[in-house]
């Protein structure tokens, strides 16, 4: 049985999942899931009900970081893992915790800051820009998060970045973070992202 993918295309954590699939060059099967009508397979599988889910043949992985790094585990061309350099993978492990922590709290209310009223949508993007300065101080000297080329941190990151910019657009293109900016460009127009968005 050919591994299966359930995803849903606009989740950020799906994005992520299907990119370093698709960069590993892995063959899977990815089954687009309707958010309101998930599939009784996957709930099976996976009882969570939330997007990805990797089933495969001796186990199911519910979530896109353990999918990505299985992924790279089969094929990474060009080192995304930063195999042999320990500090740099904690710093991959850092960014992404805190991207997926406090960041996506802070990108969450902002997005949806009607349902948050203790503040204002302008406080809340106040709030997740403490770690959108973060990202350009570390773009300063380079074009990617922790080395001169991409790593598993950009295509972990990126998508909710992304997730950010589109809440207010004319804002975030406007910003004091022109590194950031030109980064999240690269990343937009690339091939692999173009890839794994088609409908």
């Amino acid at each position: 049985m050919a591994a299966l993918l359930y995803s849903f295309r606009r989740c950020p954590y799906a994005m992520r999942a299907r990119m370093a699939v698709a960069y590993a060059g892995v063959k899977i099967d990815i089954v687009e899931v309707s958010l309101k009508a998930k599939p009784p397979e996957m709930l099976e599988r996976s009882p969570k009900g939330t997007v990805p889910v990797l089933v495969l043949d001796d186990q199911v992985l519910e979530q896109s970081l353990d999918i990505m790094r299985w992924a790279l585990a089969q094929h990474d061309p060009d080192d995304w893992s930063m195999a042999s350099d320990p500090a740099a993978q904690r710093q991959i492990a850092e960014l992404i915790a805190e991207n997926d922590g406090p960041f996506k709290t802070d990108l969450d209310r902002y997005k949806y800051a009607v349902r948050y009223p203790e503040f204002t949508q302008a406080e809340y993007r106040e709030r997740g820009q403490v770690f959108l300065a973060k990202l350009e101080g570390l773009l300063s000297a380079r074009d990617f998060l922790i080395a001169a080329r991409l790593t598993l941190a950009d295509t972990a990151l990126a998508p909710f970045v992304r997730q950010f910019c589109f809440v207010d657009p004319d804002w975030f293109w406007q910003s004091p973070y022109p590194k950031l900016q030109g980064w999240l460009k690269r990343f937009l127009d690339s091939a692999l992202f173009e890839r794994v968005m088609r409908k």
